[in-house]
């Protein structure tokens, strides 16, 4: 078991290709139960490929070691992981015509071992989440994301993740297309998620983010790597300065008000 002082997810020399294309081009980092990590980078620089290789998407090939609460779990189905506590929140997540909100949280629950078989129980543990969430009730019998808004499809991520209490959480570009009250939403649930002891990785390309969640530490992915890494103060320098800046910064390792070079 994790504790403290071991880390609740760790990953190393982390390579993946799709259609053999190498995209992912060894990767190391550690999350430790309760820390928040951001993941940042430019556009096709392998983030997003980055998180869902983690999650084990059958169209990816990837290379090297994932553990998980202390269990190696690369070579477990993307469902096994889940039930070890991996969480993945879709940047575009998918919609499900015909099977309602409520119905698709319940089957959730019930895969994870997680859902007790009182239905009274259920419903009460929902109308509970989706009130702290600020999300209205006749979602649940809506179905699927099925036209939902962007924002709503991600207070809909967050709602799954709150309800499942992962271990380990992976959000890739959750604050993407959201206005400020469904980033506030979205800010709170993740928040809750650490103070649990859930360690978390945020992909995202945003400050306003950043300045509600404030991360441990920030990775900085370039052409499938991260080149660089530091605290959640260096945002602000990237935010002024843009990847071209930083792109200089780790190639000529002149690196003034960071924090460090990998």
């Amino acid at each position: 078991m994790a504790s403290a002082t071991t880390p609740i997810f760790s990953c190393d020399d982390i390579q993946i290709a799709a259609e053999t294309k190498s995209i992912v081009k060894g990767v190391a980092l550690s999350v430790y139960p309760g820390e928040i990590h951001a993941l940042m980078g430019p556009n096709g620089s392998g983030k997003s490929t980055f998180a869902t290789g983690l999650m084990g998407h059958p169209s990816l090939d990837v290379k090297g070691k994932i553990t998980l609460n202390g269990e190696s779990v690369e070579d477990m189905p993307p469902h096994e992981r889940a039930r070890r506590g991996l969480f993945l929140g879709f940047q575009y997540p998918v919609a499900i015509p015909g099977v309602t909100v409520a119905s698709f949280l319940r089957a959730s629950l019930n895969a994870l071992g997680k859902q007790s078989n009182n239905v009274f129980e259920f419903r009460k543990q929902l109308e509970d989440t989706f009130a702290k969430l600020g999300i209205p009730w006749s979602f649940a019998d809506r179905y699927l994301n099925d036209g939902f808004s962007g924002g709503e499809k991600k207070r809909l991520e967050i709602l799954q993740m709150v309800l499942m209490e992962p271990r380990f959480v992976i959000l890739d570009e959750i604050d993407s297309g959201l206005d400020v009250d469904a980033l506030k939403v979205v800010a709170k649930g993740i928040n809750e998620i650490a103070q649990k002891g859930a360690g978390v990785l945020m992909v995202t390309h945003y400050q306003r983010l950043l300045d509600l969640v404030v991360p441990a530490k920030v990775h900085y992915f370039m052409d499938g790597k991260i080149a660089f890494q530091g605290g959640a103060d260096t945002v602000r320098e990237l935010e002024a300065n843009g990847y071209d800046w930083l792109k200089q910064k780790v190639a000529g390792a002149d690196v003034t008000a960071v924090s460090e070079v990998i």
